[in-house]
Parts: C-alpha cells; structure tokens; sequence
C-alpha cells in the first residue's frame, strides 16, 4: 500500500484541526470525535491485505476516518459508501474528499443509518462502525446480513475507551457461533468481527 507525503500531511493537519475544534467544545454531540490516527492506518491496512471492494462506514463525522478507508480502496479498486446524519459534515467530508482526489471512490449517504440499514441489500468486504453507540445492539440484525461471509470483516471503535457503552453489543455478537471476534488496544480500542465460515 502506497501512502504519499503529501496524503500525510494533509492528514496530519487535518486531524490537529479536527482535535482543537473538539478541545473547544464542552458539549460531546457537538465535538467531531474522529477516530486516532494509529486506528485509520489500521483499517487502512485492513482494507489492503484484504483487498476489500465493498467498504461500508456508519459515522462519516467530518471524514478523517472516509478519507483513510477511500485512499485504501482508490488503491484496491473498491467503493467506499458513508453514511452521517448530519448535512454539514458530510459536506467538509465531501470538501476534502474533493482535495485529495478521493470523491470519486466515496458515496456519501446523509440520513439516520437504520434506515440505510433497513433496507439494503448489499453484502460488504468491510464494516466499520463509529455511530453513537447506543444504536449498536439495534443495527446488530442487519449488520450480520450485510457481512461478506466469505471473509468480510467488521471493525467497531471505542470499544476500550467506552466500554460500558457497547457491552451489550459485544456479549450480542460474542453469543453468536456464527462470528469470531476480539479487541485490539488500538487507538480507543478496536473490535474487529469476522464470519467463523471464513
């Protein structure tokens, strides 16, 4: 996987931007909270050694973690769809899509991501999912369809840092014998699922 200087450091300023903006705020929903650079590099590289073509995110936010899985899947030949419930930061997602090259790879879906879930029909290569984690348990049904079962990964973030949030969502998939799963300490802690017929 090729990863240029000047994606980087376009990145690399990004995220200082995104991270002061939330330093500033003292409401949670208003702060970008996007997810650690040592986590978008991993499912980056996820996405790479998997060589994933369908890519699903749930929680666009401002794009810092869209633009990490869209410069993987320019690479892979995938398509990266996003979904965000809120018009204004897609619309900086869109922006700096727009920057680095990479909107042609991404469809930026605006709306409440149950109904996108509701009603898709798609199976992904790659799931990742960084909502508001009390929705969690109730995307779980449509989450296991849409999985690839021929090697399709989930990844969930938080899962370390809010861990009491998604303990109900963990012991769901952990009590299914369809699925295996573990936590990496990575960044906030990630919890990557996979198909036990892969």
């Amino acid at each position: 996987m090729h990863i240029s200087r000047s994606f980087q450091h376009y990145m690399q300023a990004l995220y200082q931007n995104f991270t002061a903006f939330d330093a500033q705020q003292t409401d949670r929903i208003q702060r970008y909270r996007n997810v650690e650079p040592e986590s978008a590099l991993f499912l980056a590289m996820q996405i790479h050694i998997q060589q994933s073509k369908e890519i699903l995110e749930i929680g666009t936010s401002t794009g810092y973690s869209t633009l990490w899985l869209a410069h993987a899947a320019q690479q892979t030949q995938g398509r990266v769809t996003t979904l965000e419930i809120d018009p204004a930061r897609t619309a900086q997602a869109q922006h700096h899509a727009q920057e680095l090259g990479l909107d042609d790879v991404i469809d930026f879906w605006v709306g409440d991501a149950e109904k996108y879930l509701a009603k898709v029909t798609q199976q992904y290569d790659f799931i990742f999912l960084d909502a508001e984690r009390d929705a969690y348990v109730g995307y779980w049904a449509s989450l296991q369809k849409m999985l690839n079962p021929c090697g399709g990964v989930l990844i969930v973030d938080n899962v370390i840092s809010h861990a009491a949030q998604v303990k109900c969502f963990i012991e769901l998939i952990e009590n299914d014998p369809r699925f295996i799963s573990m936590t990496l300490p990575i960044g906030a802690g990630l919890y990557m699922v996979c198909s036990q017929s892969f």
